[in-house]
């Protein structure tokens, strides 16, 4: 795991962030997953996954005055195979955003580029908790995020989510309740 900075230089980080804030919603998260993704946690690949004209505008409208060319980023890269993946993860985001600001578009390419990494979703972003990518769902796409009443894993509700879409109906059990799977789905995320 590539780690740029150290866990105390993670929290200093955060911190200077959120000196340059100016209280939007997404602030809080954006410098956990900043600080986060410095410290080589999480699955975000380079300049976050955002083409360079995005990445600047995210630091401007969320920590203008930061100085983004001290940022280095991550060795990771994007899989190219999984892009149209990606692009549906986005577009599905896209489809239930609040429409208040680019920030949901931005968080929906974040969203939908950590959904290619191996752990939680929470984890990926490289979010301090689960409750603060729920928080998250919740604030920009409340419309879909409100869908998952039975708290399923984001991961997978969204998955689910991209297959009700397309029709695709793949698990074989009649309720999520008596799936064998269940824990899978709904169990702890820590």
């Amino acid at each position: 795991m590539y780690v740029n900075v150290s866990h105390n230089g993670m929290y200093d980080l955060h911190a200077r962030l959120m000196a340059c804030s100016h209280g939007r919603e997404n602030d809080g998260v954006l410098a956990c997953m900043i600080a986060s993704w410095q410290s080589g946690i999480g699955a975000l690949p380079e300049m976050m996954g955002l083409q360079e004209d995005q990445y600047l505008g995210l630091f401007e409208f969320h920590f203008p005055g930061f100085e983004v060319d001290c940022l280095s980023g991550s060795e990771l890269r994007s899989d190219p195979v999984r892009m149209d993946e990606c692009e549906e993860v986005k577009q599905l985001l896209l489809t239930h955003r609040k429409g208040e600001s680019d920030s949901e578009t931005w968080m929906a390419e974040l969203v939908a580029l950590a959904c290619q990494g191996q752990d939680h979703l929470w984890q990926d972003m490289g979010l301090w908790s689960r409750k603060d990518l729920s928080e998250l769902l919740l604030r920009n796409y409340p419309a879909l995020a409100t869908r998952n009443d039975k708290d399923m894993k984001w991961k997978k509700f969204i998955y689910k989510q991209l297959c009700i879409t397309e029709g695709i109906y793949t698990c074989r059990s009649p309720s999520c309740e008596v799936c064998a799977e269940y824990n899978e789905c709904f169990g702890p995320e820590d």
